[in-house]
This record gives C-alpha cells, sequence and structure tokens, in this order.
C-alpha cells in the first residue's frame, strides 16, 4: 500500500500534467500555419521565457514539484486506505492537509480553470501563441518533479524545501 500510495500520487500527477502538455502542445503546434509578424513572433518568445520563469520554474520547481514528491514521500510512510485511493489529490494538498494549503489548493485550482476558460476564447494565432508558454511551463513541471524523485532517492526527505502541510493533529500523533 505504502509503494501504491507513492506511485498513484505522483504517476497521478505526471499523467494529468502530461495530458495537459499532449493536448495544449496540438493547439501550440497550430502556430506554424499562420503567418505571424514580427511583432507577434517576439510577443511569443517573451511570453515563452516568461512563463518557464514564472509557471515553470516559480510556481512547479520551487513549490509545487517538490511539494507534490514530499507528501508522496509522507504518504507512503503514513499510508491511509482513503489517502491512499485519492493519491493524487491528497499529493496536491486537497485533501489531509493543513486549511492554509487547502484553501491555497483551491484558490489556485480555481484561478487555473478561470484562464483556461479565458484562454479558449481566444481567436487564433492568439490562442496558440499562449499554448506555447504554457505547454512550456508545464514541460519544466514534469522536469522537477521528476529531478525531485531523484533527490529524494539520492539525499532523502530532508533535502526537499518544502514542508508537508500536514495537519497539527497529525504532527502531535507524531506521524511526521
Amino acid at each position: 500500500m505504502r509503494t501504491f500510495g507513492f506511485v498513484w500520487g505522483v504517476g497521478g500527477i505526471l499523467l494529468l500534467l502530461s495530458f495537459a502538455i499532449v493536448r495544449l502542445g496540438g493547439v501550440a503546434l497550430e502556430l506554424g500555419g499562420y503567418p505571424l509578424t514580427v511583432w507577434q513572433w517576439g510577443l511569443v518568445l517573451v511570453w515563452l521565457v516568461y512563463m518557464v520563469w514564472a509557471e515553470g520554474y516559480k510556481g512547479f520547481h520551487l513549490a509545487f514539484a517538490p511539494r507534490v514528491v514530499v507528501r508522496a514521500n509522507y504518504l507512503a510512510n503514513n499510508p491511509r486506505p482513503v489517502h491512499v485511493l485519492l493519491a493524487p489529490l491528497y499529493c496536491m494538498g486537497y485533501i489531509h492537509a493543513t486549511t492554509r494549503r487547502r484553501i491555497l489548493s483551491i484558490a489556485l485550482t480555481s484561478m487555473i480553470l478561470t484562464f483556461v476558460f479565458m484562454v479558449r476564447l481566444l481567436p487564433q494565432p492568439w490562442r496558440s501563441m499562449v499554448d506555447v508558454g504554457v505547454v512550456a511551463g508545464l514541460v519544466v513541471g514534469v522536469a522537477s518533479i521528476l529531478f525531485y524523485l531523484v533527490q529524494l532517492r539520492q539525499n532523502g526527505p530532508g533535502s526537499l524545501p518544502v514542508a508537508t502541510d500536514v495537519p497539527l493533529a497529525a504532527t502531535i500523533e507524531g506521524q511526521v
């Protein structure tokens, strides 16, 4: 149950991100079929760099990816059947998390969904221009999760730069 919870938690998130990369990657590739101006290509380049930095590095690499791995490791060491069953949600901080973590996870998801629905309304080539940056950020996110998996394996959970954000009651019970 320990190994299954860890693999299902991290693997489920990697599958979700990979699905988004493939789906949005197709839209991003449509950009090649549009004659863009130099100004538009400049915009694509600036957006791409910004999204790699903001979404990929700041969002995924510094926050989301290490938290997914540290929570998956915590789940492996403290498995409960319902948490193992819902391991991807557990690793994202939706369940068995501090109130602050749950609120932040829900707020971030709501914000992302709002942006997704807004971007879908954009006409081409603008939608493809946005999706180029989003796909790049997601790729950095997947690579970051893999990076932290290697770091966990080589250096242990103390090497991961984030807290598990489990409820205080779990800490008091000696589960951390």
